[in-house]
């Protein structure tokens, strides 16, 4: 898929699974549960699926996952599986390489996000996965993530982001901000402060890469509010401020958890919003 100057690419990262009544919120699970099986720890299927964007220019991945530093523990609980995919060798099957990549935009800091940022070396040190990268992130988000709550410090492990700038790769953004001519960054508070929401968008199309706005396609219904996000009535706000522009503008939307769907469209209904048009960006 081609959007301005860059070639879109999806990049599955990984898979894992959290728990569905965290991930719906007040939802029932009988309600939940007819598009997001749960397994017999009731959790239920999710991916982390990066985007990479390429020009003559510029290599930019936004998000990589969760990387491989978890313990053995953590691993377990979150249902990590790398055994079918893995930053590498997706990339490599475009051709590219983690030395490639020019640019890394993190939508936020949060382990599942952000965790591929850095890798332990032979002689157990933190090293950039992407060394020839500059990494971006709302300050706002950073400032966050140095001193979270007690609610969500389970979800900052400071070896995926402190070295980043420790090293001299961190770049802020600060608020809503045009990152070139087809790329935008847009900021939403309901999930995490100052998560950043990526829009790529030329004069025939616009995508917007939703992170954990819109963690599925589920989420997309206004009720459907995570039990992880800090300030969920905020999250409700953001949801009626875009999902009408997303439909009446017909934006493209991009999943990054959604195990099923990697791409659709939404369309008003006479009651509600509805998902259409469901797709990959390989068949684009």
């Amino acid at each position: 898929m081609q959007i301005g100057d860059y070639k879109l690419y999806s990049v599955q990262t990984g898979l894992f699974k959290l728990d569905g009544g965290a991930m719906f919120g007040v939802i029932p699970k009988p309600l939940w549960s007819k598009t997001n099986p749960s397994d017999e720890r009731n959790r239920i299927q999710m991916c982390m699926r990066s985007l990479l964007l390429v020009s003559n220019k510029k290599k930019i991945m936004i998000d990589n996952g969760v990387g491989y530093k978890l313990s053995e523990k953590l691993n377990d609980i979150y249902g990590v599986d790398h055994s079918v995919f893995t930053l590498e060798a997706e990339l490599g099957k475009l051709g590219y390489k983690t030395d490639d990549i020019t640019d890394v935009i993190l939508t936020h800091l949060h382990f599942d996000h952000a965790g591929g940022s850095t890798k332990i070396d032979d002689n157990g040190k933190f090293q950039l996965m992407f060394p020839n990268a500059t990494y971006h992130l709302q300050k706002k988000h950073w400032e966050w993530g140095q001193n979270p709550s007690e609610r969500d410090m389970a979800s900052f492990f400071p070896e995926n982001f402190n070295p980043i700038n420790e090293k001299g790769h961190l770049k802020f953004t600060e608020g809503e901000t045009q990152f070139d001519e087809f790329i935008s960054l847009h900021t939403v508070n309901g999930h995490t402060p100052a998560m950043q929401l990526v829009k790529v968008k030329d004069d025939q199309t616009t995508l917007l890469y939703t992170a954990d706005l819109f963690p599925t396609t589920t989420h997309i219904h206004y009720p459907y509010i995570m039990g992880y996000d800090l300030f969920p009535l905020t999250t409700l706000d953001e949801k009626k401020k875009f999902v009408p522009k997303i439909a009446d503008e017909n934006w493209l939307l991009f999943f990054e958890h959604d195990a099923f769907t990697e791409t659709c469209r939404i369309v008003k209904t006479e009651k509600r919003f509805a998902v259409t048009d469901k797709m990959e960006l390989a068949k684009r």
